[in-house]
């Protein structure tokens, strides 16, 4: 087991913000057991897919789990409270996101579970470890170039769009640094899951567990919830629809359960 599992609870609260924010950041409570997140108003921030798939993926004792393209971290930081006996690896291209990510994690007391890497994910397992994984997340760029209107700033547009980086590329990423046996959850566009599980399959990653989310009920998924396994055999598992909101707009109970739970 990686060296950092011998400090597995939090420990202190986490520390004054202040002393971790720079100018243009803040400090955002994530209502889980008092972890906080450094943010910028102007750049990508997390959102309800991130909450469902730290939710869904539901890291397990003693997994050692890869979050690619980690962004803000705050994947590593959910999963971590869900799941005190698990150690995590961010992997973020942009070194600014990478920095905050890092003064995040030392801001919760977290520096001995949570490790956060400034790389391409496409090097990733060359840089951390073949095989060395149980757990892979991903949070994808949602967008084709061409197909969705760009974001004015380029560092927004290099987390939302794929540009060069292909699902295929991400799903070979994931395959690379997982064990034998071991998972690969994401979150998608409904609408794109097709290609997400022919990529997935074209890296040895056999789609396991299916969660459509829709908006309200009755209405059309927007996001698929999805978890593959590496070398595992074809029986697909459709869990029940996960429905955000109720018919008059009230959050639904399911989502109260997991926003409750996760952030």
């Amino acid at each position: 087991m990686d060296g950092r599992a011998n400090n597995l609870t939090n420990g202190a609260e986490p520390q004054n913000g202040s002393a971790f924010a720079h100018p243009g950041e803040r400090v955002d409570d994530l209502r889980r057991g008092g972890l906080k997140i450094l943010q910028r108003p102007d750049r990508f921030r997390f959102g309800t897919d991130s909450v469902l798939l730290a939710h869904f993926a539901a890291p397990r004792k003693g997994d050692r789990v890869a979050d690619l393209g980690t962004g803000s971290g705050v994947l590593c930081l959910l999963m971590s409270a869900r799941q005190p006996q698990a150690v995590f690896d961010g992997v973020e291209v942009q070194a600014d996101m990478a920095d905050m990510a890092r003064r995040s994690v030392a801001m919760n007391h977290l520096e001995a579970r949570i490790r956060i890497h400034h790389m391409d994910m496409r090097r990733a397992a060359a840089e951390l470890g073949y095989g060395g994984y149980t757990l892979v997340v991903c949070n994808p760029p949602y967008s084709q170039p061409g197909r969705a209107i760009a974001s004015a700033q380029a560092a927004v547009s290099l987390a939302r769009h794929q540009g060069e980086l292909a699902l295929e590329e991400i799903a070979l990423s994931g395959a690379q640094l997982l064990k034998n046996g071991g998972r690969m959850a994401l979150v998608y566009p409904a609408a794109g899951l097709l290609d997400l599980m022919w990529a997935l399959r074209e890296a040895r990653l056999e789609p396991k567990r299916i969660q459509l989310v829709q908006d309200r009920p009755g209405a059309q998924p927007k996001l698929a919830l999805l978890d593959a396994v590496k070398g595992g055999g074809s029986q697909l598992h459709w869990l029940p629809p996960l429905v955000l909101r109720e018919a008059d707009g009230s959050w639904s109970g399911q989502w109260r359960e997991i926003y409750g739970e996760e952030a």
